[in-house]
């Protein structure tokens, strides 16, 4: 694997999903670096190897909703904390929160498992989806996920998500608090 700053030099053989996002990044002129993967990184486990090669730790992205399928979220938090459903219902009004089906993920966001990302918010134009952000994802200078696709990785600068990235695909955040238990 190899970091390369910008979108790949070819864009043979990307998903239509992928390269919407580089043309997209660019298009707002954010700064980014790109790295493809030898093989589909689908858990954090397979995240290892690739955040060495960013130098910054690939999110844990996680797609949620309500009991009753009316409301859908997208958690952004650190790959090492736990999510635990009982910690985000009622902070900022949050009902309890599961597990979205991956038929949702798809229509809202172009994304299949394994390839959630911030940036799948750029294809939902009529806002279904409220980013909810970890508070420990705020301070970090850079932040890695995935560019709509688990086979290529991206690396950014925190502030252009937040300042740039989500006012232009018009979404906004929630900071919530999630323990710092990690996995066992």
């Amino acid at each position: 694997m190899e970091l390369h700053y910008g979108s790949p030099e070819s864009m043979e053989g990307r998903t239509e999903a992928e390269v919407r996002t580089y043309r997209f990044l660019d298009k707002l002129g954010l700064e980014y670096w790109q790295t493809d993967h030898e093989r589909a990184a689908n858990t954090m486990e397979d995240c290892a190897e690739v955040d060495a090669v960013l130098g910054a730790t690939i999110c844990k992205n996680l797609f949620l909703c309500n009991r009753k399928k009316t409301a859908y979220y997208l958690l952004m938090m650190p790959g090492e904390k736990v999510f635990r459903t009982k910690e985000l219902a009622g902070q900022s009004s949050l009902p309890r929160l599961s597990f979205a089906h991956e038929d949702k993920m798809l229509e809202y966001l172009d994304i299949h498992p394994g390839a959630v990302s911030v940036m799948g918010l750029m294809n939902d134009t009529e806002n279904h989806v409220q980013l909810l952000v970890d508070e420990d994802i705020l301070k970090g200078e850079f932040l890695a996920c995935h560019p709509c696709v688990n086979t290529s990785s991206l690396k950014l600068h925190t502030k252009d998500i937040l300042e740039k990235f989500l006012p232009a695909v018009h979404h906004d955040y929630l900071v919530v608090h999630l323990e710092g238990k990690t996995e066992e």
